[in-house]
C-alpha cells in the first residue's frame, strides 16, 4: 500500500482507538487522528488522545466540538446520572446517544476533503458494554450511507469504513497493540476518572479493560504508571 494512500482515524485516547490508529499506521496510511470534545465529563481522555496521536504516527491531530452532551440521557455526559459499577443485562447509562453516528458523520466529511481512503474507527462487538453503535451490521449500514450521502461516494470512489478489531477480545486487541509497540500507559479507559487523573477501576470500562490485560497474560502498563 502507497504512503501516499490517507486515512481518518478515530481517536479517543483509550486503549481501542490507540491500538486501532497503530494497525491502520502499520498498514500504511498516512493517519489523520481525529477527537471530539463532545461534553464528556471524563475529559482527560482528550489529554490522553493527543499523546496518542503524537506518538503513534498521526500526520495532524484535530479536536471537533460538537456538544451532543448538552442534550444529557448519559452518565457520560450528565453529572446528575451517576456512573454505573455494576454489571447490567441491558444496554448501560454510559450508551451516549447517537454518538458514533455523529462521530463518523464528521470523520466522513473531513475524509471527503482530504481525499482520503478509509475512515477507522475501533468499535469492538466482542468485549464492550453492549452498545448498539459497535456492532457489525451498523459499520455495515454507515457504509452504506456513506456511499450514498458523499459526492465521492456517488462518484465510484467509496471512503471504506475500517473497524479492524470489531471481532477482537481484548486480550487480542492488547497483544496485537503490543506488537505494533502501542504505549498503553497514555491511554485511558475509565468513565468516572479521579480528579487526579488516576482511574476508578470499578466502572465497566475500567473491569473490561483489567480483564483484558489479565487475559492477555500482562500487567496494565498505565496502572503501573500511576
Amino acid at each position: 500500500m502507497s504512503k501516499s494512500n490517507k486515512a481518518v482515524v478515530l481517536v479517543s485516547g483509550g486503549l481501542d482507538s490507540a491500538t486501532v490508529l497503530a494497525m491502520a499506521r502499520d498498514l500504511g496510511y498516512q493517519c489523520y487522528a481525529l477527537s471530539m470534545d463532545y461534553g464528556q465529563r471524563h475529559r482527560i481522555e482528550l489529554d490522553r488522545a493527543k499523546k496518542v496521536a503524537l506518538t503513534n504516527g498521526a500526520t495532524e491531530h484535530r479536536v471537533v466540538r460538537i456538544d451532543i452532551g448538552n442534550f444529557g440521557g448519559s452518565a457520560l455526559t450528565d453529572r446528575d446520572i451517576s456512573v454505573p459499577t455494576e454489571e447490567t443485562a441491558d444496554i448501560p447509562i454510559t450508551y451516549v446517544p447517537a454518538r458514533n453516528t455523529v462521530f463518523l458523520s464528521v470523520a466522513l466529511g473531513w475524509a471527503e476533503v482530504l481525499e482520503a481512503q478509509a475512515i477507522f474507527i475501533g468499535a469492538n462487538a466482542v468485549d464492550y458494554s453492549g452498545y448498539p453503535d459497535c456492532r457489525p451490521e451498523y459499520i455495515d449500514a454507515f457504509q452504506q450511507l456513506a456511499n450514498l450521502a458523499t459526492k465521492t461516494g456517488v462518484g465510484g470512489h467509496t471512503i471504506r469504513i475500517e473497524a479492524p478489531i470489531i471481532q477482537l477480545t481484548k486480550a487480542e486487541i492488547i497483544r496485537e497493540g503490543m506488537r505494533l509497540g502501542v504505549d498503553y500507559s497514555q491511554t485511558i479507559s475509565c468513565y468516572n476518572p479521579r480528579t487526579d487523573g488516576k482511574v476508578c477501576g470499578e466502572c465497566d470500562s475500567c473491569r473490561i479493560r483489567a480483564a483484558g490485560f489479565a487475559a492477555a497474560g500482562m500487567p496494565d502498563p498505565a496502572l503501573a504508571a500511576d
